[in-house]
């Protein structure tokens, strides 16, 4: 259905039956309404995964449109279209949606490493930022060479960092990961590949062994790579898988005996869709937090009120999920982005590259965040022409079978190994795609 603050479209139209909501062509857009579309997945092998996070990031921006009529009077529409989590469809979907409204596209949220990357060479032409949280290019957080994207409150080498510093906590300290064994179990494609080069740094670093092991798409047979780990009998693993892979490993590591709480998933893969369907076997289990986890704060209370008091919400099945959570944040961080532009730029439907200036001038304090109803879910963040990520900080969670539980303090990543990578990373890119950095000191 078309929603009378909120429309989503795909190119054809349909009914999608478990997220509960019709898909239709988008309407005309009026003057003074700002574009944002939205690239998901609520088919397909990684549905389980993906519609929870359409659904937090839909209901925050009906939100935003039911509660204050947008943003200082300019009403959001919001265009979803199907990717499948498939690199050529996300393309498709971008030419299809980066034209629309009468500014075009604010931003896109692609939600897949592997789209990213492939917009990534798109969007400086097209100028229009991409919105990459928790996921992406991990050297995109250099904003002088990566204008355009903006890999916000943390990177997969963030992710593997803040991994072994509480792997080093349970051991007892950095010194006892000498000689341990470590393996990383990861989804063969982008996503996937990303964590290795920082892990491969702290291996020489903090003298561990590292082993990668990959699994091919969906994930569904991994057999053979857990009965491996069987054999080489790790001190811990790694998991950075997505959608059925992540219940796989799971269920594939009880088949082998390998104790749950020495798995440590990324942030991806620490979320309901992760574990229920592993029942019993997924207890002790942990993963990392891309800062929050499940639960409700105050901003779920404006929803219920906002949207779902008018029957207006597509996500109620999964309203404070861990991924529903990170899709209210994503819609978060992109909004308030858009705010940050308009007191430069006006009030008005804002150009990609006038809401990238807002990204880039970002500062989401705690009194701020705790304003948008937020407060427990998410650190401060600030970003700069210089970093674009804004943050560094996780936590790890652990599910006793029934729910997530908190266990540790929030790591902050060691920017000493991390930056360094950064700059060789993104300056390899640089060359090779023939870009000059931009000169941060004159984008004051």
């Amino acid at each position: 259905m078309l929603r009378k603050t909120l429309a989503f479209a795909t190119a054809a139209s349909a009914v999608l039956s478990g997220a509960g909501i019709m898909l239709s062509a988008g309407p005309a857009m009026a003057q003074n309404e700002q574009f944002i579309p939205r690239l998901v997945y609520r088919t397909g092998a990684y549905a389980p995964n993906g519609i929870p996070f359409a659904n937090g990031a839909a209901d925050y921006i009906t939100m935003l449109n039911e509660r204050d009529g947008g943003i200082n009077g300019i009403k959001l529409v919001m265009e979803e279209c199907e990717t499948g989590y498939a690199t050529d469809k996300g393309v498709e979907c971008y030419e299809r949606l980066k034209g629309k409204g009468p500014t075009g596209a604010a931003y896109f949220s692609p939600l897949s490493t592997g789209i990213t990357f492939a917009l990534t060479e798109k969007a400086p032409g097209d100028k229009i930022p991409l919105l990459t949280t928790g996921y992406g290019r991990s050297e995109s957080r250099n904003g002088a060479v990566f204008a355009w994207n903006f890999i916000a409150v943390g990177s997969y080498w963030t992710a593997a960092d803040i991994a072994i510093q509480h792997i080093a906590k349970e051991l007892g300290g950095f010194d006892k990961l000498k000689g341990k064994k470590i393996s990383l179990v990861y989804h063969d494609s982008p996503y996937g590949k990303e964590p290795i080069a920082a892990l491969e740094v702290r291996a020489k670093l903090n003298g561990f062994n590292f082993k990668a092991i990959p699994v091919t798409h969906p994930g569904v047979e991994q057999k053979s790579q857990w009965l491996a780990i069987r054999q080489d009998r790790p001190d811990y693993v790694l998991l950075w898988g997505w959608g059925v892979m992540n219940s796989t490993s799971i269920k594939e590591a009880a088949a082998v005996a390998y104790p749950r709480d020495k798995i440590i998933g990324v942030w991806w893969s620490g979320a309901e869709p992760d574990v229920i369907p592993a029942g019993d076997q997924a207890k002790g289990y942990k993963a990392l937090m891309l800062q929050h986890g499940a639960g409700q704060f105050a901003v779920h209370a404006d929803i219920e009120k906002n949207v779902y008091a008018k029957g207006q919400g597509v996500g109620k099945d999964t309203f404070g999920q861990v991924l529903y959570n990170r899709g209210l944040i994503d819609s978060l961080i992109g909004t308030e982005a858009i705010r940050t532009a308009q007191a430069k730029f006006g009030k008005k439907p804002l150009t990609g590259e006038e809401v990238r200036w807002g990204f880039e001038n970002l500062n989401l304090t705690a009194a701020r965040i705790k304003e948008l109803g937020f407060e427990g879910m998410l650190a401060p963040i600030k970003f700069s022409c210089e970093d674009h990520q804004g943050a560094d900080q996780g936590r790890v969670h652990q599910w006793d079978g029934k729910e997530w539980k908190i266990i540790s303090d929030f790591y902050t990543a060691d920017r000493k190994i991390l930056d360094p990578m950064v700059a060789e990373y993104s300056a390899k890119y640089a060359a090779e795609k023939k870009i000059t950095p931009r000169d941060c000191s004159k984008e004051k």
